[in-house]
C-alpha cells in the first residue's frame, strides 16, 4: 500500500505539469494572471488556440520540423548503424582507438559544440539552409554506441556463412545483421526522433536570420511574446504552441514503446 502512494504521488508530480499546461492554453490571460497554478480553466477560451493555428507560422514551423526530423533521423539510424557495425564486425587498426573517442564524445555537453558547430556551418556556407540544419544531426555518438553495443551481442555463425556464399560485407550488413537488429534500430529511430524534433540550439544558430526555415523549438520561443495589457509574455498560446509540439513525440513514443523498452535491454547486456 504504501508502495502504490509513493508511486502514484511521483505519477501525479510527473504528470501535474503537463495537465497545467493543457489547462492554461485554454484559460484567459487574465484567468492566468489570477489562477496560473489552477490545473482546470474556470471558463474555456479557445482564443490560443486560434491565435497559434491560424494567426502564427506555426503551419510552417511544423513543416519545417518534419522535414529535418525525418531526413536527420533517416540519415541518423542508417549512418549510426554501418558505423555501429563497422565498430563491432570489422578488424582494423585503431578500432579500439575509435570506439574509446566515440565514447568519450558522450561525455561533451552539447553547448561545447555550439560555436564550432557555427563557426564550420559558416566556412562551409551552409548557414540559413536545410542541409545546415540537417547536417550536424546526421550522426551522433550515442546512436554509434548503441548499434555497436546491439551488433556485439549478435552471432558471426550468420554473417560467416553468408560470406561463404558470397555476400559482400555490405551484403551481410544489409540483408543479414540489420533484420535481426530491429529492436536496436526501432530504439534509435524513436531517440533520433525525439532528439532532431526537439533541437533547439542548432536552429538558434543556423537559422536565425531566416524565420521561413524557424522549425518548432525555436518557432516556440518567439511565440506569444510581447502582449498586451502590462503582459510581457502570452502563456495561453505558448501552451497551446507546447502542447502540439509534443504530440508527435509523444504519439511515436506510446505506439513504439514495447520496441524502445526492448531494444534498450538488448543493446545493454555487456560492453
Amino acid at each position: 500500500m504504501i508502495r502504490r502512494a509513493v508511486l502514484t504521488l511521483f505519477a501525479v508530480i510527473f504528470i501535474y505539469p503537463f495537465l497545467l499546461s493543457l489547462a492554461t492554453s485554454f484559460k484567459s490571460r487574465p484567468e492566468v494572471a489570477a489562477h496560473p497554478v489552477t490545473p482546470w480553466p474556470r471558463s474555456f477560451d479557445l482564443r490560443a488556440w486560434g491565435d497559434v493555428l491560424l494567426h502564427s507560422d506555426f503551419p510552417l514551423w511544423t513543416f519545417n520540423s518534419i522535414v529535418v526530423t525525418v531526413v536527420a533521423t533517416l540519415l541518423r539510424v542508417f549512418l549510426d548503424s554501418l558505423a555501429g557495425y563497422a565498430l563491432a564486425r570489422l578488424d582494423w587498426r585503431g578500432r579500439g582507438v575509435v570506439f574509446a573517442g566515440v565514447v568519450s564524445v558522450l561525455a561533451v555537453p552539447p553547448i561545447v559544440l555550439t560555436v564550432p558547430r557555427f563557426l564550420v556551418l559558416k566556412e562551409l556556407t551552409l548557414l540559413n539552409s536545410y542541409t545546415g540544419l540537417i547536417l550536424p544531426l546526421a550522426v551522433d555518438a550515442m546512436g554509434i554506441f548503441l548499434m555497436r553495443q546491439f551488433f556485439v551481442e549478435l552471432p558471426r555463425e550468420l554473417e560467416e556463412a553468408a560470406r561463404i556464399d558470397g555476400a559482400s560485407i555490405f551484403g551481410a550488413y544489409w540483408h543479414i545483421v540489420l533484420p535481426l537488429a530491429r529492436p536496436a534500430l526501432l530504439t534509435l529511430t524513436i531517440l533520433s526522433f525525439q532528439g532532431v524534433w526537439n533541437e533547439f540550439l542548432l536552429p538558434l544558430i543556423v537559422v536565425r536570420a531566416s524565420p521561413s526555415l524557424w522549425t518548432l523549438p525555436f518557432g516556440l520561443s518567439t511565440l506569444g511574446r510581447g502582449g498586451a495589457g502590462g503582459q510581457s509574455y502570452d502563456y495561453p498560446v505558448m501552451m497551446a504552441g507546447s502542447i502540439l509540439t509534443i504530440v508527435p513525440v509523444a504519439v511515436v513514443f506510446i505506439v513504439f514503446q514495447r520496441f524502445f523498452v526492448r531494444g534498450v535491454a538488448a543493446s545493454g547486456v555487456k560492453g
